[in-house]
C-alpha cells in the first residue's frame, strides 16, 4: 500500500502555525515512508475565501520547504484539487446515498440519515473512541447539502478522502469528534476508511488557547522577523512530537528519518516564541558562510547599508551572535559606514577611565605606524601601549572596542580590527580619544 496523505487548508486567512504543523507531520509521514503528500484547498466559502489568502498559504509551504506530490501548481491524477471546482464530483457521490436511501429533504436541505448504532474509531494518537448514535437526541441525522445546493464539510471532507485514495488522516484534535460521522458516512458509500491521527494542539504559554492574533501564529511574519524555514520547521515539529531523546536540533532530513506517529504526544504543544528564536540562532549557526551571509544579505540592503565586496567575511563575524536575521544589519552597521552611533553606557563607562582617552590616543598613533596590519599585531600594539602605561592590556579592550564599533558588545575584537583596517581603526580610535578629552 502507498501511504497518501493530504494538507486540507481553507483559505479565508493566512496559514496559522497550527495548520502548518498539520501540513508538517503529514508531509514528515509521506516522506517517512515513501508515500505521496496530496495539497487540496477548501475554498467552498465563496465568502470568505481570497486569492490572498490561497497565495498565503503556497507561499508559506514553500518557505518552509513542504513541498507536495499533488495538489495546484502540481497537477496530478486525482484532481482537481480547489473544492470549488469538484461539485460534479460531489453530485455523483450524493446520487449514491440518494440510491441507498441515506438522505432525506428536510426544509430543502438534505440530511444523511444515521445508522443508530455504536460508532467506534481507533486513533493512532487518541486511541479508541465510541460514540453512541442510538439516542438520536445527542446524534440528530446530520445536514450534507444545504438548501442552495452546496455540501458542508464533513460530506466533502470525505468524498474527497476516498476519491483521493488517502490512506493517513492526520489532523488536529479538534476534528476527533467528526470522525465517527465520516466513519458512517465512508460506510455508507461501501469505502474503506483512512487510518486517523488526531494530534494535540498548540497552547500559548500560559496554558490559553492560541488564536489567530496571538505572536507567533502567522507563518507569513516568520520570513520578515529573520527565522529560517528549517528552524521554524524543526520548531513545529517539537510541538506535540517527542524524539525519544535529549537532542533538540533537526534538520528536515532527520525529523523524516525519527518521525512516527507512535512519538505524537497526547498532550497539547507548548508555543514558546522564545525557544523559537533560540532554534533559530542554532540553525544559522550550522549554515556555510556563503549561505549565511546570502540569507543576510536582503536585510542589510533593506536596512540601507552598502554591500562591501568582503561582505561574506563582514556576515561571518556576527553568524555566532545573532538569533535573527533581522539582527544583522544592527549588528554590522559600524563595519558598513564610518558615521554611526555611539552608545551612551558604553561611552560613560570608558569616561570613568580617566585613563582611556591617554591611552587611546598613544594607541592610535602606534596604529597608524604598525605594518603589517592584523588583528594579532593590532593587539600586541595595545599590550605594548599599556604596559608602557603601567595598565593592563584588559583595562585597554573595553574602549578600543567603544572606540572602534560605538558599543560595549559584539563581534570579536580581532574581526573588527581585521575588517577595518589600520587606517579606519587608527582614525576611530584618534576620534574617540578627542571626543573623550573634549567632554
Amino acid at each position: 500500500m502507498t501511504v497518501r496523505t493530504r494538507f486540507a487548508p481553507s483559505p479565508t486567512g493566512y496559514l496559522h502555525v497550527g495548520g502548518a504543523r498539520t501540513a508538517l507531520f503529514n508531509w514528515l509521514f509521506a516522506r517517512k515512508h515513501g508515500g505521496c503528500f496530496v495539497l487540496r484547498v477548501e475554498d467552498t466559502d465563496e465568502a470568505r475565501n481570497t486569492e490572498e489568502a490561497r497565495q498565503a498559504i503556497f507561499d508559506g509551504m514553500d518557505w518552509l520547504g513542504l513541498d507536495w506530490d499533488e495538489g495546484p501548481k502540481v497537477g496530478g491524477n486525482h484532481g482537481p484539487y480547489f473544492q470549488s471546482q469538484r461539485k460534479e464530483i460531489y453530485d455523483q457521490w450524493f446520487a449514491k446515498l440518494q440510491d441507498a436511501d441515506r438522505v432525506y429533504e428536510d426544509g430543502g436541505a438534505w440530511r444523511f440519515r444515521f445508522e443508530r448504532k455504536p460508532v467506534t474509531m481507533h486513533d493512532a494518537v487518541c486511541g479508541e473512541v465510541t460514540i453512541d448514535y442510538r439516542d438520536e437526541s445527542n446524534t440528530p441525522d446530520m445536514v450534507i447539502r444545504r438548501s442552495d445546493g452546496s455540501y458542508v464539510f464533513h460530506f466533502v471532507n470525505v468524498v474527497d478522502d476516498l476519491e483521493m485514495e488517502i490512506t493517513h488522516v492526520i489532523r488536529g484534535e479538534d476534528h476527533l469528534m467528526n470522525t465517527p460521522k465520516h466513519l458512517q458516512l465512508i460506510e455508507a458509500f461501501g469505502g474503506k476508511a483512512p487510518q486517523y491521527a488526531h494530534i494535540p494542539l498548540i497552547l500559548n504559554a500560559d496554558g490559553s488557547k492560541m488564536s489567530k492574533r496571538d505572536i507567533g501564529a502567522a507563518v507569513g511574519d516568520y520570513p520578515r522577523q529573520g527565522f529560517l524555514g528549517n528552524a521554524v520547521v524543526n520548531f513545529i515539529a517539537m510541538l506535540g512530537w517527542n524524539p525519544k531523546t535529549d537532542e533538540e536540533i533537526f534538520n528536515p532530513d532527520e525529523l523524516i528519518e525519527r518521525f512516527s506517529l507512535e512519538a505524537v504526544n497526547r498532550s497539547p504543544g507548548r508555543f514558546d516564541i522564545e525557544k523559537c528564536t533560540w532554534m533559530n540562532q542554532q540553525h544559522l549557526a550550522k549554515l556555510d558562510v556563503p549561505s549565511f551571509a546570502a540569507a543576510a544579505k536582503p536585510f542589510v540592503e533593506a536596512a540601507g547599508l552598502p554591500i562591501p565586496q568582503n561582505f561574506e567575511q563582514v556576515a561571518t563575524a556576527v553568524k555566532e551572535k545573532v538569533r535573527l536575521l533581522a539582527e544583522v544589519p544592527s549588528s554590522i552597521d559600524f563595519l558598513l559606514k564610518d558615521d554611526g552611533p555611539f552608545d551612551a553606557e558604553a561611552v560613560a563607562k570608558v569616561q570613568a577611565n580617566a585613563a582611556a582617552a591617554g591611552l587611546l590616543e598613544k594607541l592610535a598613533a602606534t596604529f597608524r605606524n604598525l605594518d603589517p596590519w592584523s588583528a594579532d599585531s593590532a593587539k600586541e600594539a595595545l599590550s605594548t601601549v599599556a604596559k608602557e602605561a603601567g595598565a593592563k592590556p584588559g583595562q585597554l579592550m573595553f574602549p578600543l572596542r567603544v572606540a572602534l564599533s560605538g558599543r560595549g558588545h559584539g563581534p570579536d575584537l580581532g574581526d573588527i580590527l581585521n575588517l577595518l583596517g589600520r587606517e579606519r581603526s587608527a582614525a576611530r580610535v584618534a576620534a574617540f580619544a578627542q571626543s573623550l578629552t573634549l567632554s
